[in-house]
């Protein structure tokens, strides 16, 4: 080995000791006649003395040093005389006796610390330079643990880590597939998957009744902060279990990961259904840090001469603690928020209950103190707090409500990232409409299955059909999805009906399956974790992910790194049966 210890290592007890180090120039001091040089690994800092007094040659040649040179040094461990206890190697420096520079390095083109002056566009270019600032290297080395602390967990509970094939059939899931075309079978194609649902379900089929892998899976989909076109899934399935035994499974999972990673103790996890946590926060992934519930008032609000609000099909109000003495200022900054085209508003009303019982508002013309009074008690309102009302569509009210709820959380400091309040939220719709067709689609996929009471819904109303499935839920994140699967091909078939695919295409799509479950398939169900937005969450509470990725794509679905997508030459078009038709 080039190197006898790690950067971060070396502390009080391996003083007088003879070591050798590697590592990259961190940052160069000189005082004096001494030069002090910060060595860093993956491991940590080590300080480097350098003294042109004892040895001139070695001191010119640390004089010579840049940034990120790659050098080895043989040294003597010393007590530091100026510790620096905020690091593992702060007590200790090394007397350098030797220094070889194993590569130079030409100056990088952003600073490499915690804070650095680089744009995302130009980190992510060099991204094998800003992989080296540890802010990067910590997230890639704690998602790590998550994963040795999922497997741990999984591999205690008797669940087998299985492969599933990259190139698959296309079927629909949802997103559109990125698919690959076939040399040796000209004119047809792979697809990569979206997810191993379908190959999970063969596995509880052949009797691997626990199974997990962390896989890759592959989604055409618009890209965010929080998505990525290649992605990472913790994939699990179960055999002859219900919807409570998946729960329990992976309430204990997610309690495990967060003991091991962060040394914290997660409670009971609470739960809500799918229609609640719409009726009461707007949406289907509740932040549940802090209350400020959503109150629906449009009855109460109807009938005294304010159009906007006796036809709206909606309104809702929440009630903002100790927020009364907002000015005027805040209260029209708060409107042209929700008004933004990506919330949708068409406007904000505000009551402001005052500390002394009295009520001022933006709607005084229309309604009395009594009024406002009795909005104040629907909403649960003190003296002291603010109401903000929203109104229109019973879709779009809500949510824009919702992203104001969630606006107000973030301004009174109530989404505290220090808190972490875990949910599992049930009983979501197994069908909705296809805005461009007008049919009906999964909600989840096609392999969910339903409530046995709601089955009657499927030739009156699909809409009302409860599926089993449930998600999970951390500071309003959605972090996995599930569902007890579908394992009778005739129930399989009424689904593929539902979201109308004809017989013949549900052959076509889907035989393989379908002829499985006439093999004795158990009642089964599963769920899959977001593996990147998981170490995200648990390590930083932030849903951006890319930090958590080695080599991410930018929000183009680019790697500006090694440039791609690219195109390919005529001849591996020609090899592949492809022919571009000109523009």
């Amino acid at each position: 080995m080039l190197r006898s210890h790690t950067c971060g290592e070396l502390t009080i007890a391996n003083v007088n000791q003879s070591v050798t180090l590697c590592g990259w120039v961190y940052h160069t001091r000189e005082m004096g006649g001494v030069t002090f040089v910060d060595l860093r690994d993956r491991y940590g800092i080590t300080q480097l003395v350098f003294n042109s007094e004892s040895d001139i040659s070695l001191g010119d040649k640390a004089k010579m040093l840049g940034r990120e040179y790659v050098i080895r040094i043989i040294g003597k461990v010393v007590e530091r005389s100026n510790k620096n206890l905020k690091i593992p190697t702060g007590e200790i420096e090394i007397i350098a006796s030797s220094l070889e520079v194993l590569n130079a390095s030409i100056t990088p083109p952003f600073t490499l610390d915690d804070e650095t002056d680089g744009g995302d566009e130009l980190r992510m270019k060099y991204r094998y330079l800003d992989l080296r600032r540890s802010v990067i290297k910590n997230n890639l080395l704690n998602r790590h643990k998550v994963a040795k602390a999922v497997r741990e967990y999984l591999d205690g509970q008797g669940f087998a880590d299985i492969e599933t094939p990259f190139l698959i059939k296309s079927t629909p899931e949802g997103a559109r597939d990125f698919v690959v075309p076939s040399r040796v079978n000209k004119g047809e194609f792979y697809a990569l998957p979206q997810s191993p649902q379908t190959f999970k379900q063969l596995l509880m089929v052949s009797g691997f009744d626990r199974y997990y892998q962390i896989v890759r899976c592959f989604r055409d989909e618009d890209l965010r902060a929080d998505r990525q076109p290649e992605f990472t899934q913790i994939d699990c399935e179960m055999a002859f279990v219900e919807q409570e035994d998946i729960l329990q499974m992976f309430e204990g999972m997610v309690k495990h990961v967060f003991k091991k990673v962060r040394n914290m103790e997660l409670g009971a996890f609470p739960r809500i259904t799918y229609s609640d946590a719409l009726k009461y926060y707007g949406n289907d992934k509740p932040d549940m840090r802090f209350d400020m519930l959503l109150h629906d008032v449009t009855d109460l609000v109807k009938g005294k001469g304010f159009k906007a609000l006796d036809d709206a099909e909606y309104s809702g109000a929440i009630a903002v603690p100790g927020a009364a003495e907002y000015t005027r200022k805040q209260t029209d900054e708060l409107t042209e928020f929700v008004k933004r085209p990506q919330i949708g508003a068409k406007g904000l009303i505000y009551i402001k209950y005052l500390k002394d019982g009295s009520f001022k508002s933006s709607v005084d013309k229309f309604y009395t103190e009594l009024d406002l009074k009795k909005w104040a008690e629907a909403t649960e309102s003190k003296p002291g707090d603010l109401i903000l009302l929203i109104s229109g569509e019973l879709f779009v009210a809500r949510r824009a409500l919702s992203e104001l709820r969630l606006e107000m959380g973030s301004r009174l400091g109530l989404r505290n990232k220090d808190v972490y309040k875990p949910l599992w939220v049930l009983d979501f719709p197994l069908l909705e409409r296809d805005k461009e067709t007008g049919g009906w689609m999964a909600c989840h996929h096609p392999f969910t299955s339903w409530k046995v009471e709601d089955e009657r819904f499927f030739e009156t109303a699909p809409g009302q059909i409860r599926a089993n499935a449930y998600d999970f839920v951390l500071n309003g994140v959605e972090l996995s999805s599930g569902s007890i699967r579908i394992h009778d091909r005739k129930k399989q078939e009424k689904m593929f009906k539902a979201i109308g695919l004809s017989k013949e295409e549900a052959e076509q799509k889907f035989s393989f399956i379908l002829n499985a479950f006439e093999y004795g398939a158990p009642p089964h169900g599963g769920i899959a974790f977001g593996f990147d937005r998981f170490c995200s969450m648990i390590v930083s509470n932030q849903e951006n992910i890319r930090d958590f990725i080695a080599f991410p794509k930018n929000n183009a679905g680019r790697d500006t790194m090694i440039d791609t997508p690219d195109g390919i030459s005529d001849l591996q078009l020609k090899e592949l049966g492809i022919r571009l038709e000109p523009e």
